[in-house]
């Protein structure tokens, strides 16, 4: 299969996916994350830690998202769904086919649900902000 991958979709996806997160687990949902994850009872110490560590886990989840919506770029060029309304259902698809059964997973298996609801929600306006931004920009 022949499929061309916009790259500047791509990495604008990346930026997108970073913005949402940063404003789903910020003023939307900051506080019921930090409750769920247990951080609101931190020491100074510990929130100093996580801190200096924060940079390095900005990389790293903005590498994952550019893999992430490469793939998904090519499956939808690779499926022929290369516009708006082919990206949202694309989006949709692969948050109902594999997004939520993995949060789930890790969920039932020792999770929270809490964490599950947050980041199942979060997943969906992400994937279809990227669906929506690789398929117009095709």
């Amino acid at each position: 299969m022949n499929v061309t991958v916009n790259f500047w979709a791509v990495l604008i996806s990346a930026v997108a996916s970073m913005v949402i997160g940063s404003i789903w687990y910020g003023p939307l949902f900051g506080k019921a994350f930090m409750s769920a994850m247990g951080m609101d009872t931190w020491s100074p110490e510990q929130q100093a830690k996580m801190k200096k560590a924060m940079a390095v886990t900005y990389l790293l989840q903005f590498i994952a998202s550019l893999v992430m919506f490469y793939v998904f770029a090519w499956i939808m060029g690779g499926l022929n769904q290369m516009s708006v309304m082919g990206g949202l259902l694309s989006a949709l698809w692969v948050w109902v086919g594999f997004v939520v059964p993995i949060k789930l997973g890790e969920a039932l298996w020792g999770g929270n649900m809490t964490l599950f609801r947050l980041g199942i929600g979060n997943m969906l306006v992400t994937m279809l902000a990227a669906g929506a931004i690789i398929g117009a920009w095709h």
